[in-house]
């Protein structure tokens, strides 16, 4: 999939558990009638594509949506939704 947004502000590249597994979040503002605020995540290798982007670019993105079910500790089933970017142009 495919989506064309401003970049509203790139945050820094965390490591996360033992194995320092790497995520860095950009937040962007479609551009629509109804435009919404999205979370991407880009991982691993691809936390380095945002070094050259900055709040205010227009970006087309290619994405994959990722979803896990978990039990939650009232032993409700739960889904959680990441979108995952794994392309990021200027526009």
């Amino acid at each position: 999939m495919q989506i064309e947004a401003k970049i509203v502000r790139v945050l820094e590249t965390k490591e996360i558990g033992t194995n320092q597994f790497k995520v860095r979040e950009i937040h962007v503002d479609t551009e629509e009638q109804y435009a919404q605020r999205l979370a991407i995540q880009f991982v691993q290798d691809k936390t380095a594509l945002l070094d050259s982007f900055k709040a205010g670019d227009k970006v087309k993105i290619e994405i994959n949506l990722k979803g896990k079910e978990a039990v939650n500790q009232r032993g409700e089933t739960v889904v959680f939704n990441t979108i995952q970017g794994w392309k990021i142009d200027k526009v």
